[in-house]
């Protein structure tokens, strides 16, 4: 009886399915990493107030564009 186990090829079942469970894992693993990265992005995103401010920083407005653009913003 203990013959036929490994003369039917279970002798390959168990390798195989701690194979298949390893895979899944790794999958499940580097799906939540692609999720977390997702989130992140989404929680650090500028606002637009931000934005405005590193726009007049670097001259790409004038103060009264700033200044407008601000009062809208805030409304």
């Amino acid at each position: 009886m203990y013959m036929d186990y490994f003369d039917m090829g279970g002798m390959w079942m168990f390798p195989l399915l701690g194979f298949i469970v390893i895979l899944i894992f790794i999958v499940i693993f580097l799906k939540s990493i692609g999720n977390n990265k997702n989130e992140d992005s989404i929680h650090h995103s500028e606002s637009a107030l931000d934005i405005l401010n590193k726009r007049y920083a670097k001259g790409e407005i004038t103060k009264e564009q700033y200044d407008e653009i601000k009062r809208d913003l805030l409304k």
